[in-house]
């Protein structure tokens, strides 16, 4: 069975099971924010903009305010602002978009914006009705509805929902677009919450459904409560009916941790409780609650559980594993029962194991089957495993090729399953398919966005500082000619094992592609291309490696003719966001813009600013000399020079970003600003890490962005050599 406590996100798909997907989120807690300011101001006194730290304080708001002010007049100024905006909102509230679905019980969800729903109606339908063009849907909760009748800025964050009944769900819902939410208990027969049911007040705090009059609770309400990185250090069993100040503590995490959490795990009718505690961001150890007790499982720590079928635990591996004299390979998924991984002496099988180039994007689980989504140098295939006669069998399941596939969901009770697929020219495309028959069937296609007739992708390779070999793909506009140089616009993320596969996007295209310019990505290390060793040769002391990746494919572009650079931009959110930061404060001379979105920057106090300090596994330790020595070497804000000259950029932030603190983005324009370089700089007061609440901030964060992008790159000749 795939894990039961995905929730159903904003667009309908139902993300995978990585332990941070989890709905376990913190609290931001003005209080604490300031005592820790308070004391840092007399740690650190030569930064003089700590003040910016004070996320809702009148002097920072008022700042942020003067100098969205400045920029959007400087960006709505542009001559193709107006339509940029009009042509987003168009594609993104559009009727012909793909109504994505969720299976829970032979029925399909999905939650839906438009621009009649800014807010959005979470809906449902049968199998039947969905196939049609035209369904006939039944609208759950209207979420414009509710803001408006308890006036308050609402924006849908998820439900969790009680398998195997599907009666009764947590509904999130989130006030601005923060991390942190409103949990309601709410009632599927009804339509209605639940009055004097399981309800948590706006927090990152965890609930998850046991049975129908029990829940596993991890509250995050005070700093007692909370581990460091601001998430739940305990799980608790909390009755229905009962005040939850006497729910029972089964399981504490320490402060060091990044979390815990509880979770029902089903199998068929059978359920197992198990409890997650994460020490560090990719670190977990995984105990069985049983009859009171708590018993830990056998499997590496740094190892993922993806899911359970026929009584097999299923494990993604990220590291060797040596048992019984047996080398279980990096990136391998492998498989026992949990009785098994209880013992000390358990030897799995291997059901996959990636090749070099290749490596597991998602891990599904049907009725009979796993689904195994595969990377092969970034392009996807699906493979079936059954699990027969105490043996795992493959086959190769039948879908479109040389393109990005997802799987959107999947039903536990049957064999069915949705994938998604898409390319840079090519529109998403919905599929039903039958994992044991191997057939599919397409049953939504979105429109085409932009003209892409004479278009092209190419795949090349850029040699890094150490000698690795970084893909890239290079969508190409009409007409393109090998005498000219264009408006290119380079994208990365490479960071937490997060892959970048081709993919759709009207706004890009009608924007940017359709109007001739070139657009880039990168997969550079630090991402989950390639499997975990591509995300660990970024890690830490390794992190600049992720950085020269992204300039050695900037250098490609210029030494293959394609671009120059003050046609070439980059661009990059959260993680990103620093990439883009640092390479930007290294290698000026190569780029003409930067967007900078939700960025991490000040990396001497990344860890201190919200859910910073789940990030040190990833960064490092800023407090730890050792690791200062290397982190100081790139911190954007703690590099960046009055004697330098910088492309004029442009950071985003949001006010309601509960997991990126906005002082980052604030800090540092401020600073460069303070130094005399010249920047653009948009805080959305509301929005989250997203950077938007709704499609109509989206639509117009968008047009900013592609203002900027024309007017550095692309407007003035920039064609012309």
């Amino acid at each position: 069975m795939t894990i039961k406590w995905r929730i159903e996100m904003g667009n309908g798909i139902n993300h995978g099971m990585g332990f941070l997907a989890l709905v376990v989120t913190l609290v931001s807690s003005p209080a604490l924010l300031l005592a820790a300011q308070t004391a840092d101001e007399a740690a650190m006194p030569t930064d003089p903009y700590l003040w910016l730290e004070d996320v809702e304080g009148d002097r920072a708001l008022s700042w942020a305010r003067e100098q969205n002010q400045r920029s959007e007049g400087e960006l709505q100024a542009h001559p193709n602002f107006d339509e940029f905006q009009a042509r987003h909102l168009e594609i993104l509230t559009s009727d012909e978009r793909i109504a994505y679905p969720g299976l829970r019980g032979g029925e399909v969800y999905n939650f839906w914006r438009d621009a009649e729903h800014v807010r959005g109606i979470w809906r449902k339908t049968n199998l039947d009705a969905y196939r049609k063009d035209d369904p006939d849907w039944d609208v759950l909760l209207d979420v414009d509805a509710l803001a408006e009748r308890e006036n308050e800025n609402w924006v849908w964050a998820g439900a969790g929902c009680r398998y195997p009944d599907y009666d009764r769900c947590i509904v999130s819902l989130s006030i601005g677009g923060a991390d942190a939410a409103v949990r309601r208990e709410f009632d599927m027969e009804t339509r209605r919450f639940v009055e004097g049911g399981f309800e948590l007040p706006e927090s990152k705090s965890q609930l998850g459904w046991r049975d129908l009059n029990t829940v596993f609770l991890g509250p995050a309400f005070s700093e007692d409560q909370m581990t460091d990185s601001g998430y739940p250090r305990t799980v608790q069993i909390w009755e229905r009916g009962t005040p939850r100040s006497s729910a029972t503590t089964i399981f504490e995490g320490e402060k060091t941790d990044v979390a815990v959490t509880g979770v029902r795990l089903w199998d068929g009718d059978v359920f197992y409780d198990l409890i997650f505690r994460s020490p560090s961001f990719f670190t977990r150890q995984v105990y069985l609650y049983r009859d009171g007790q708590t018993h830990r499982l056998q499997i590496p720590e740094d190892a993922e559980v993806v899911g359970l079928l026929k009584g097999q635990l299923l494990v993604e591996l990220k590291s060797d594993w040596v048992q019984a004299g047996q080398t279980f390979p990096q990136g391998a998924l492998i498989a026992a029962s949990m009785d098994e991984f209880l013992s000390e002496g358990v030897e799995p099988d291997v059901v996959f194991a990636p090749a070099e180039r290749s490596s597991i994007s998602q891990v599904v689980t049907t009725d009979q089957a796993v689904i195994v989504n595969v990377l092969d140098n970034v392009v996807a295939r699906l493979i079936r495993f059954v699990y027969a006669d105490g043996q795992w069998q493959a086959q190769a399941l039948d879908a479109p090729s040389m393109g990005a596939l997802r799987i959107v969901t999947s039903d536990d009770q049957t064999d069915r399953y949705f994938f998604n697929y898409t390319g840079f020219l090519t529109p998403s495309s919905l599929y039903e398919a039958d994992a044991m028959t191997n057939r599919h069937t397409q049953v939504r296609a979105e429109p085409s966005w932009f003209d892409s007739d004479g278009m092209s992708v190419s795949q090349y390779e850029a040699t890094s500082a150490d000698g690795e070999r970084i893909p890239y793909f290079v969508v190409k506009p009409k007409g393109f000619d090998d005498n000219v140089t264009y408006p290119t616009l380079l994208s990365a993320y490479g960071g937490f094992e997060i892959s970048r596969t081709p993919f759709y996007s009207g706004i890009l295209g009608s924007s940017w592609l359709a109007r001739g310019g070139v657009y880039v990505l990168a997969n550079i290390r630090g991402g989950g291309e390639f499997g975990p060793k591509w995300h660990q040769a970024a890690l830490k002391d390794n992190r600049q490696r992720a950085f020269d990746d992204l300039i050695a494919v900037s250098e490609d572009l210029v030494a293959r003719g394609i671009t120059q650079p003050s046609k070439l931009g980059i661009q990059g959110g959260s993680n990103g966001g620093l990439l883009v930061g640092a390479v930007m404060v290294q290698r000026p001379d190569l780029y003409n813009a930067v967007v900078c979105q939700v960025p991490l920057l000040d990396m001497k106090r990344f860890h201190k600013l919200l859910a910073g300090a789940s990030w040190m596994a990833e960064y490092g330790n800023p407090d730890d000399p050792d690791d200062w020595a290397y982190i100081s070497q790139y911190s954007p804000y703690q590099n960046v020079s009055a004697d330098a000259e910088y492309p004029k950029a442009f950071f985003t932030t949001s006010t309601r970003d509960d997991r990126v603190h906005p002082a980052h983005a604030r800090k540092m324009v401020a600073k460069m600003t303070a130094q005399g370089h010249d920047v653009l700089y948009y805080e959305n007061i509301e929005g989250g890490h997203g950077g938007a609440a709704n499609l109509k901030q989206s639509a117009y964060l968008n047009a900013l962005i592609y203002a900027y992008l024309h007017d550095r790159l692309a407007d003035g000749g920039a064609l012309d050599d």
